[in-house]
């Protein structure tokens, strides 16, 4: 037999989900299904929050702490560095003490760490609570993703994840608005102060509405173990599962897709900012509008998309189902990514005034469309193909992309002083279109790609 699109390259690699494991998803009635998505996004929106609010606030913090711009940046890599390891321990131990525990354990840890930023007296202690702030909540997307892959089948779990990660990213939206407003009208540190809170509200929220999602991957309920016992489990251990090529694969092509992003926004203040003469605090953080409701928009949109790519792709083969067709959706609008970082940078460079400044917003909306169809397939595909490890492959996916992003983050201002906007951005549209590439492969290549290292994939009928 030839292998095609319509035929998996392996017949014995197919992935198959038993009759008896579809009952679990029978658990939770439409209603009960739509509260867990809606307290969990409002999880998640935190350490958008978190991230988001910063960037805007730097020049203001810096002003306040004595110290420089470039020295307070050093607060956004280090977040992300707290956000993947506090997502490895976070998404290890959910998958032995349940989803539920790790929302009530890092929420108070959020709340310290936002108080301790908000009475920070120097730079070294603003770090260092924001290490503490930035860990407390990095369970949010991991253990949210992983929560909704419990309850949801296959076939509808693409749209639902979609829905989380739209709802998630009106952080990405309202978080440097919300930033910049704070430190030109109130203060940065009131802001923090109030991040604490939201965490208290949320703690309350989760205790009183999210019940226990993970069950066991043999077939039956998870029980919980009572009385409680701490058990030692390595939070490293998620990263071994990037050696399947099909998470690595697919991992360093969404960390692609955040590159440009990072490009895109991080140097806005030294970047459209000073091109058309934008000072106000509240305005730059208003620029990343655009980038926002491209991802709140596109995100639903590409999760049914994927759930819609499934279904067309089984029938096609007669009922055979193949994980990797839920990437197709990825392939309509990923190349948005790399179109818009190269003409922003174009735009930066030679178009001046109000036309330069519209085409730019353009350019972010765009891009923050393309990442949704690259970030919310790839999202679900994780989750079908490791359903029993879903918390912690999505933690090692994000630790992963965090150092390379870490890095990235540091390296933006300093390449556009050095080589330019137009050279940095024309390197991340390189970088983007070499992770649309390796999409495509492992959508052609995918059965053979998992038969080569096999990490524990979901058995799936």
């Amino acid at each position: 037999m030839y292998s095609s699109e319509e035929s998996p390259l392996l017949e014995g690699d197919r992935i198959h989900i038993p009759d008896e494991l579809n009952s679990v998803y029978s658990r939770f009635s439409k209603t009960q299904k739509n509260v867990v998505v809606l307290t969990v996004s409002f999880a998640g929106l935190l350490p958008m929050f978190v991230t988001g609010t910063f960037v805007p606030s730097i020049p203001q913090i810096a002003h306040d702490l004595g110290s420089t711009g470039a020295a307070v940046s050093l607060a956004v890599s280090l977040s992300v560095f707290a956000n993947a390891i506090g997502g490895l321990v976070w998404a290890a131990y959910s998958s032995f003490y349940g989803r539920r525990p790790m929302y009530l354990w890092g929420m108070p840890i959020l709340c310290i760490g936002s108080f301790g930023v908000a009475a920070s007296t120097s730079l070294g202690w603003l770090l260092f609570w924001r290490f503490v702030q930035a860990f407390g909540c990095a369970g949010g997307v991991s253990v949210g993703a992983a929560a909704i892959g419990d309850i949801y089948r296959v076939e509808q779990r693409g749209t639902a994840i979609g829905t989380f990660f739209g709802a998630c990213l009106l952080g990405v939206t309202l978080s440097p608005i919300a930033g910049g407003a704070a430190a030109y009208y109130w203060s940065w540190r009131s802001l923090q102060w109030s991040l604490g809170l939201w965490g208290l509200i949320e703690m309350i929220f989760i205790y009183l509405f999210l019940p226990e999602t993970s069950y066991s991957h043999s077939g039956g309920i998870r029980q919980l173990t009572t009385p409680f016992n701490f058990v030692w489990i390595n939070p490293f251990s998620s990263i071994w599962l990037l050696r399947s090529p099909n998470i690595m694969a697919v991992t360093l092509a969404n960390t692609s897709a955040m590159v440009t992003e990072y490009v895109l926004l991080i140097p806005i203040a030294y970047t459209i900012g000073a091109r058309y003469h934008i000072s106000n605090e509240a305005l730059i953080g208003a620029c990343f509008l655009p980038s926002g409701v491209g991802n709140f928009i596109a995100s639903p949109i590409a999760g049914r998309l994927s759930d819609v790519m499934i279904e067309k792709w089984k029938a096609r083969r007669e009922g055979i189902r193949v994980p990797e067709d839920r990437l197709r959706a990825a392939l309509v609008g990923g190349l948005l990514v790399p179109l818009s970082v190269c003409l922003s940078g174009l735009t930066t460079m030679y178009i001046a005034g109000p036309s330069g400044l519209v085409l730019n917003l353009l350019c972010f909306f765009m891009n923050g469309i393309g990442m949704e169809f690259v970030l919310t397939p790839i999202g679900s595909y994780n989750v079908d193909v490791l359903q029993s490890r879903s918390a912690e492959v999505i933690a090692a996916v994000t630790a992963f992309r965090a150092i390379i992003l870490a890095p990235v983050t540091a390296a933006v201002l300093p390449s556009i002083e050095t080589l330019g906007l137009v050279a940095t951005n024309g390197v991340a549209t390189m970088i983007a279109i070499l992770g649309y590439g390796l999409i495509v492969l492992t959508i052609r290549y995918g059965d053979r790609m998992r038969a080569w290292v096999d990490v524990g994939y979901t058995v799936m009928d």
